[in-house]
């Protein structure tokens, strides 16, 4: 294996080949993928056995060790970076161990067949950003509430209605009430009718004009009819862009716009 390369595949190796890659990727710091059936040992705080099984054992560079299902997000088996790393050949079962000293525990993964095993230099420098989520959307309408309109004044937030929770509550320019819902991702005809519901609420509760305003990145197209028909409202915002007018105002308290959050 040439070390100039980034990514290195053996596909089906036999056991003292795969220990050979294994021993080559922890001493260069290089990150180690190995699919095949194994069997896991736990010994620390606790003790615990994983039966024998297909799986993906994953070794980062920092020395963190995950042991993943063919199925679901969350490792089986894992230990965290700074582990030292052990393997051994017998009887035709490749043993590779994880260890830490404080606190003293083990990870040891057993393989009686390999089908890969790559060996990866990868370079990773990318900053990680996490835009708004609904509720963060929620803050920065209500910290800036030019982002939904002109003029809009929001009155109060998660206002409970017959149906559920309404988003924000507020007045417009023309002082009619605005019943506000938000969505995250391209609102559905779900959200639709949800909105829908909260105004039905609202306006058997008062005489005023009621406006229904559905927030979202964008809308799908089913969902554009039956807000047409509905004669409700669409306002494309991204959760970008409120994460970026959270971020530029940080330190200004919610509170100091509401008050406290108002009582059912």
């Amino acid at each position: 294996m040439s070390n100039s390369k980034p990514v290195a595949v053996s596909v089906c190796p036999n056991l003292a080949d795969a220990e050979a890659l294994v021993k080559e990727a922890v001493s260069q710091r290089k990150i180690l993928l190995i699919a095949g059936n194994c069997w896991v040992e736990y010994i620390g705080r606790a003790k615990s056995k994983l039966e024998p099984g297909e799986r993906i054992l994953i070794i980062k560079e920092d020395g963190s060790l995950l042991v993943h299902r063919s199925v679901g997000y969350e490792p089986v088996n894992w230990q965290p970076p700074g582990c030292i790393f052990q393997t051994r050949l017998d009887n035709d079962v490749l043993e590779i161990r994880a260890l830490r000293l404080k606190p003293q525990e083990s990870v040891s993964v057993y393989f009686n067949r390999i089908y890969m095993v790559s060996m990866l230099a990868l370079t990773d420098s990318g900053e990680f950003s996490m835009y708004a989520s609904e509720e963060e959307m929620q803050k920065a309408i209500l910290v800036e509430p030019s982002l939904l309109e002109e003029n809009f004044k929001p009155i109060s937030y998660e206002k409970r209605v017959e149906p559920g929770f309404v988003d924000i509550y507020g007045v417009d320019s023309h002082g009619r009430f605005v019943v506000v819902e938000i969505k995250r991702r391209t609102a559905s005809k779900e959200a639709v009718l949800q909105l829908a519901k909260y105004i039905d609420a609202i306006k058997s509760k008062t005489s005023r004009q009621v406006r229904g305003i559905l927030v979202a990145p964008d809308i799908a197209k089913d969902a554009q009819r039956v807000l047409e028909t509905l004669k409700l409202e669409f306002k494309a915002l991204s959760p970008k862009k409120c994460a970026e007018v959270l971020k530029r105002s940080k330190t200004v308290k919610l509170e100091a716009f509401l008050g406290e959050k108002p009582s059912d």
